[in-house]
């Protein structure tokens, strides 16, 4: 099934331990966060490095990620990691993820000399985020989410990356959504409640099946109608936490029990249809390489108002940081102008998730005297686009290799 390809790319590289080069080991390593929560990498070895690629995703499971291979046969330790998320952002709150991240590169710190961050799709704006963090005044990092939480990110120690590649970039989980989410929906209660004038699957809005052609009146509109639902959405989460906080103050001042059921509660919100980008299904919007459809199907029927999609179970706290493109914070438009490594950006011309503009938007931020960027044929993870063409993913891997022997000479330990 198409949905199941959107992470298909991550968990199925292709490869078992077999396809691994000769003499390569994996070792397992559970860590502890500093607030106290159970993370896991996975270093790969294939003899002595001092420098160590490091791979992880917000809520993906990357043990398996299709670089790990072409990394370790040019002779660099490979380290992937689990964030305390992994396989559901139910709960997902990207300024308390750092805390995984930090763990995961305090132990490789100890132990390499020069640490690259490989960031791919939502590792991207991740790792943006984590480097933003890291390289400014412990007093000066961000106190709370968005939803309120103390982030502890003031009192953590957050080794810093001596190089970064950003591989098929997505600008962020809440910059998606605001691009995807169908600004349709009349009724955040009623699924299936349809605004005619913003419905993008309406003939005489411009849709078709192979292809759609929207005007750029509605597409001025949709856009202005999709930001609009998001801050809509952002003031339900606002008002379901301080709802459940003020119950819960309640209940320690004495309050019935009532208020200390309310104030333990945490609602979790759903967001129905978030399979509406415009430039899935109008290739003229941003033209590129890629085919007619999302990165979950070809169907939008199937997708946007099916159970499977962006966001559609997360507590008030996930979505205000993670979702919302207005308040989450893990926005690589912003935080690539914190990049001052020596970077390297690879993207897709078939890309469904990241488009063309948005690469040269994040790419333009980017301060660093020594940046680098390629394009590679191949769909969001590298895929090949037409049948006997060399997979985009192999030539994004020899070119991180490349790189890395120019920039970061592997020494034996």
């Amino acid at each position: 099934m198409r949905e199941q390809e959107a992470t298909a790319g991550f968990r199925n590289a292709g490869w078992t331990m077999g396809g691994l080069p000769d003499g390569a080991q994996v070792t397992v390593h559970p860590l502890r966060t500093a607030d106290g929560a159970a993370v896991n990498g996975f270093l790969y070895t294939a003899g002595p490095s001092d420098v160590v690629a490091c791979i992880m995703h917000p809520r993906e499971f990357l043990a398996t990620h299709y670089l790990v291979p072409e990394l370790l046969a040019a002779g660099y330790a490979v380290f992937t990691q689990t964030s305390r998320a992994v396989g559901s952002d139910l709960r997902l709150e990207h300024e308390i993820t750092l805390l995984d991240v930090a763990a995961g590169l305090s132990f490789l710190n100890e132990r390499f000399g020069r640490i690259v961050l490989i960031g791919n799709s939502g590792g991207a704006s991740l790792y943006g985020f984590y480097n933003q963090q890291s390289l400014l005044a412990p007093e000066t990092r961000i106190e709370r989410t968005p939803g309120g939480r103390v982030t502890g990110l003031r009192e953590l120690g957050m080794p810093q990356a001596d190089g970064i590649v950003l591989v098929s970039p997505h600008p962020g989980q809440g910059v998606v959504l605001l691009n995807c989410i169908d600004p349709s929906v009349t009724d955040e209660q009623d699924p299936l409640g349809i605004d005619p004038a913003l419905d993008f699957l309406d003939p005489a809005n411009g849709y078709a099946p192979g292809g759609a052609s929207y005007a750029a009146a509605f597409v001025e509109r949709f856009r202005g109608a999709q930001r609009a639902r998001v801050a809509r959405l952002d003031e339900t989460a606002r008002a379901l936490i301080a709802d459940r906080l003020a119950a819960r103050a309640r209940g320690k001042q004495g309050g019935d029990r009532a208020d200390r059921i309310r104030g333990a509660h945490t609602n979790a919100m759903t967001i129905w249809r978030t399979d509406a980008d415009l430039r899935c299904w109008d290739l003229s919007l941003d033209p590129s390489d890629r085919a007619v459809g999302s990165i979950w199907s070809r169907d939008p029927y199937a997708t946007n108002f099916g159970v499977v999609g962006f966001a559609r179970f997360c507590t008030p706290e996930a979505w205000l940081s993670t979702w919302s493109g207005l308040t989450s914070r893990a926005n690589l438009f912003e935080t690539a102008a914190a990049i001052e490594q020596p970077l390297l950006l690879i993207e897709y011309s078939g890309d469904q998730v990241v488009f063309p503009a948005d690469v040269e938007r994040i790419f333009t931020a980017i301060p660093a005297s020594d940046r680098t960027r390629h394009r590679f044929r191949g769909d969001h993870h590298g895929q090949p686009l037409a049948e006997g063409e060399e997979p985009g993913r192999s030539l994004a891997g020899q070119a991180i290799c490349d790189w890395l022997r120019e920039r970061f000479p592997r020494v034996g330990k």
